[in-house]
């Protein structure tokens, strides 16, 4: 390991990495291609924050949209076909992965419109209409872990679908996600499914948890508050992976997966660090373990491969050492479960945020076409 490059490092030790970005631009540069041939890229995520960002910048789009205005196309209507291009054309390019991987990495994510985060009818609906549309078996739809997104996962899954279940912040609700998958994959088999067919992550966000926290722990401002900064984002994906092993380790798992089925890999994103103080790779050398994927933003990548020191499993065995982090913020006052309430609530309005912000800026490309 000692001389490949850092990221051959990282998926040696077992993590697939995907890019946390997707635009025309990058198919059509070529620069996607080369990120899978230099630096180790087996899969991309995508989220509304994203196709709004790819859009709304540069003139890739433009034909399209003039096209898509000729035929009279809605605004949705116009959205729904420009994004699921770009992941049906991603998923034909990480097809030779997904191929030698069996469907593990080269895979594709693409995320129901937010405003049915807590609608299960709608969900389920949109996420059929997703996978139709994409037609491509490397595709998975993401599906917040919201209380009525546990359901449309389930059922999801259980029409042979597979998932990337997004916006998990705490470890209550990461069991819940699990049971989730797993009650969709064994509805999956009586429903005639190859479960070896069916693939998932779990999207436990990262560097959200350090940035509210550490919000608190400044207006604390004791020594002790100042000690716990930066900790508590790897502590709580520790703990998650932890979760992870304990719960594909049962009779009940055991059972499925003699029936075919694979696990749902924890899958680490937020994963650019917020405070320009930690180090630029933190989210990435401190949770490696095997059977994980980091979805990182390019700026992420990037310094990864430049300068990131992979030493092998950084995960196993920090369980305690995790715990103690948590129980000492919650010591200081620093309630768990109210942040990661707060975090579902504001992940999702920032994405439903950039999802109404998308409509009226291709509405407004539409009326000029």
């Amino acid at each position: 390991m000692t001389d490949a490059t850092p990221t051959a490092q990282l998926s040696a030790a077992g993590v697939s990495i995907w890019l946390d970005d997707l635009s025309r631009e990058r198919l059509s540069s070529g620069s996607l291609q080369k990120l899978i041939d230099e630096k180790n890229v087996v899969g991309v995520t995508t989220n509304p924050s994203i196709f709004q960002a790819a859009i709304t910048s540069g003139s890739d789009y433009e034909a399209k949209i003039a096209e898509l205005a000729a035929k009279g196309a809605s605004v949705e209507e116009t959205i729904f076909e420009i994004t699921t291009a770009d992941v049906a054309d991603a998923c034909d390019l990480f097809a030779p992965v997904a191929a030698a991987s069996k469907g593990v990495d080269g895979r594709v994510s693409i995320e129901v419109d937010p405003r049915l985060a807590w609608d299960t009818e709608g969900t389920i609906a949109e996420a059929k209409r997703l996978y139709k549309k994409v037609d491509k078996d490397n595709v998975h739809i993401k599906i917040p872990a919201t209380l009525e997104g546990l359901a449309a996962i389930t059922a999801t899954l259980a029409e042979g679908i597979s998932v990337n279940v997004t916006l998990i912040f705490s470890l209550e609700r990461y069991r819940a996600v699990i049971n989730a998958f797993q009650t969709g994959l064994k509805l999956a088999k009586e429903n005639g499914h190859d479960l070896s067919t069916i693939h998932s992550v779990a999207s436990f966000f990262v560097s959200r948890v350090d940035s509210e926290i550490d919000k608190r722990l400044n207006a604390i401002g004791t020594e002790d508050a100042k000690a716990l900064k930066g900790k508590a984002g790897v502590a709580n994906a520790r703990l998650a992976y932890q979760v992870y092993e304990e719960l594909f380790s049962t009779e009940r798992w055991a059972v499925l997966t003699a029936a075919g089925a694979r696990p749902q890999r924890p899958l680490w994103a937020s994963t650019g660090v917020k405070d320009p103080a930690y180090p630029d790779t933190l989210y990435v050398t401190e949770l490696v373990a095997a059977g994980v994927v980091n979805t990182m933003p390019e700026k992420t990548l990037d310094a990864t491969f430049d300068h990131g020191v992979v030493t092998g499993d950084t995960i196993s065995g920090t369980y305690e050492e995790a715990n103690s982090v948590l129980n000492a913020l919650e010591g200081l006052g620093i309630s768990y479960n109210d942040v990661v309430a707060i975090l579902e609530s504001e992940g999702l309005d920032k994405f439903v945020a950039s999802w109404k912000e998308l409509l009226a800026d291709v509405e407004g490309a539409l009326a000029r076409s």
